[in-house]
């Protein structure tokens, strides 16, 4: 049975063109397409059988990413969300992820990425690019190694992923932007990531961290 996909971005063109690529994967079939989140979840709505991912960007108008995705979450908890956007800020990845989305990819991520990613949150209901690039075997099989946390580091993770940037996190902890450094360059080395998206990804995937 074939993954069953909806998409929605607000740029007609780059939509067709990433339904097009989508439908040629031969594991994939594009269900609904929508221009902005308030059009998605109307097409969600009438559709008898509902999509298992959503490909969604993060700025549209009428109704944002993020909007779109805590209501699906929320409706259709079922239907997995990816964002895709052409933005890598700290706020709009911590902002699809929590929201709910189980990967955030950029557009000019390669065809072959997209559908590993696809196939992967169809398979683990998450993709993290990270850890996926350096550790793909341990993933595959589901393994989880513990991880062990100081209070600090957990304290630190929490801050991480919110809108925080690294210097305000160094104030709220008290501590030197050199120490906070240290603890970020710690926890890329145990959560085996290389970005702080992936730090998030990776902390939410373990529940280390409660969005």
């Amino acid at each position: 049975m074939k993954i069953s996909i909806g998409v929605a971005d607000d740029q007609q063109l780059f939509l067709r063109s990433l339904s097009s690529l989508i439908s040629s994967f031969p594991e994939c079939e594009v269900v609904t397409e929508a221009l902005n989140g308030q059009e998605l979840l109307k097409n969600l709505a009438a559709l008898e059988v509902l999509p298992d991912i959503i490909l969604i960007d993060v700025q549209m108008p009428v109704m944002d990413g993020p909007a779109a995705v805590k209501e699906i979450t929320a409706k259709y908890p079922d239907i997995a969300t990816i964002a895709l956007s052409m933005k890598e800020d700290d706020h709009s990845v911590l902002g699809m992820l929590r929201a709910g989305c189980s990967a955030y990819l950029l557009k000019d991520v390669h065809p072959r990425e997209l559908k590993e990613a696809i196939t992967e949150v169809k398979a683990h209901g998450y993709y993290n690019g990270d850890v996926l690039a350096r550790n793909r075997r341990r993933l595959l099989r589901g393994e989880a190694d513990e991880i062990k946390l100081t209070d600090r580091e957990k304290h630190f993770l929490k801050l991480a992923c919110s809108d925080y940037t690294y210097k305000e996190i160094a104030a709220k902890m008290y501590l030197s932007e050199k120490t906070i450094d240290g603890y970020r360059d710690s926890l890329f080395q145990k959560l085996n990531v290389r970005s702080r998206t992936g730090m998030a990804l990776e902390a939410i995937k373990r529940n280390l961290v409660v969005l």
